[in-house]
């Protein structure tokens, strides 16, 4: 029995954000299927295992974590991989996942839920999102341009919490052939051992019925 066990579903980048981590770290983990689009994170139930009623929550040796960065930065701690090597980079990788979960992740996950997953189509809402994801973007495009990494020249935590969301195909109106430097980090990303695409790390969750 895996000492890792993970409560996440498919669709979710902040799930995959966990799943990388375990995956490229060479951890031993178990699914928790959470059924998401069903209302599960919105029940009782699952309201007192994460009071956010939210997925990813990791359970390990009696702790119970919830938020992707926070699970991400536990199992840099637990494994001794992707973590920082001094106080400088540990802000430095903090400022860059406060930055994912602000402006990188928020608006362009938002606009990934309601353009490729809801389809909604289009409005000043989708239109807004769309523009504020695409500042992002130039943002961590630019600062790629030096560095193949987003902070030094190896793989960080900070790396795996604002590539969750870049390695799904739902329509987001977004071309990411237009960050050529973002598509060469996903690349490297994805060459590391143990990677795997999100849907074959984790499977969808079910559809909504009715």
């Amino acid at each position: 029995m895996a000492d890792y066990k993970l409560y996440a579903f498919g669709e979710s980048g902040n799930c995959y954000k966990v799943a990388m981590m375990l995956a490229l770290t060479g951890t031993e983990w178990e699914r928790l299927p959470v059924d998401y689009f069903n209302g599960e994170t919105r029940g009782e139930a699952f309201r007192a295992i994460n009071e956010m009623g939210e997925a990813p929550v990791l359970l390990h040796n009696g702790k119970v974590l919830s938020q992707s960065g926070v699970i991400l930065d536990y199992l840099a701690a637990q494994t001794g991989r992707f973590g920082p090597e001094n106080e400088d980079e540990r802000r430095e990788i903090l400022r860059w996942m406060l930055f994912d979960n602000h402006k990188f992740t928020s608006y362009y996950a938002t606009l990934r839920f309601l353009v490729g997953l809801q389809k909604s189509g289009e409005s000043p809402v989708t239109e807004f999102l769309r523009g504020r994801a695409k500042a992002a973007f130039g943002i961590v495009d630019k600062h790629l341009a030096a560095s193949e990494f987003l902070v030094g020249d190896r793989l960080t935590i900070a790396d795996l919490s604002l590539a969750g969301y870049i390695f799904f195909n739902e329509e987001t109106g977004i071309d990411l052939a237009d960050y050529p430097n973002i598509l060469a980090w996903r690349g490297r990303i994805a060459a590391m051992p143990g990677w795997r695409a999100p849907y074959d790390m984790v499977s969808h969750a079910p559809k909504a019925r009715g």
